[in-house]
């Protein structure tokens, strides 16, 4: 039996939200699916690199994060590129992003 899941903009949203009330900031780049668009994270470290992490799920059916460009953070017009390339291959997609120095991930799931 598969578990109930939340909304993809329900999970976005109150992200985002959480996000700016713990004093980073946070913002929606591409609005997806409401329902079942999967989430790309571009954390921007501030220091004209970002990770981009993208939505998946583990073997367990568990959320979880596939990190881009083999785990090496990119320039900001490398992680530009690789999310319009995402959003070129499925506009359902919700691309949000972070601005946070330490790099964090504030979704839940762990990094694959």
């Amino acid at each position: 039996m598969s578990e109930a899941r939340l909304p993809s903009e329900m999970v976005v949203k109150a992200t985002v939200r959480r996000c700016n009330s713990e004093g980073l900031f946070a913002a929606v780049l591409h609005h997806g699916d409401d329902w079942g668009g999967a989430i790309i994270v571009k954390i921007n470290l501030l220091d004209g690199t970002s990770k981009v992490l993208t939505q998946s799920r583990d073997l367990d059916g568990n959320v979880a994060w596939l990190v881009a460009n083999q785990g090496q953070v990119m320039t900001e017009t490398e992680a530009t590129s690789y999310i319009d390339r995402q959003v070129s291959r499925d506009p359902d997609l919700w691309v949000v992003e972070i601005e946070d120095r330490a790099g964090r991930n504030p979704f839940d799931g762990k990094i694959l």
